[in-house]
């Protein structure tokens, strides 16, 4: 009876081994997937990571909001002051032509 019982075991442990051999072959062909997938996951995360990098530093080389501010600013101060030079050269214009047409009166008689 010794050895049909050692037969019993002997065939439940190949078994049991058989099994783990099947789930340990499962579970390390999932790793390999896995581990392909993370290293394209990683690949992709820095080539994001360099465009931010790339974006940020053109970015920084901006005008922040206050600068654009300031220069809108500016622009309509040069724009009032360029107005009343077009006044007043408009002015010096007429009384050119006023000069003008005087002296080509005094020049015809």
């Amino acid at each position: 009876m010794l050895p049909e019982t050692l037969k019993d075991w002997a065939s439940l442990i190949a078994v049991l081994l058989s099994l783990g051999a099947i789930v340990h072959s499962w579970l390390t062909s999932r790793v390999k997937v896995n581990s392909e997938h993370l290293k394209a996951v990683d690949q992709k995360l820095i080539e994001l990571d360099r465009r931010i990098q790339a974006a940020e530093s053109e970015l920084s080389h901006l005008p922040a909001k206050d600068d654009v501010l300031e220069l809108k600013l500016a622009l309509a101060e040069l724009r009032g002051t360029v107005g009343r030079l077009d006044e007043s050269l408009s002015g010096v214009s007429r009384t050119v032509h006023r000069v003008e047409d005087y002296l080509m009166k005094e020049s015809s008689r």
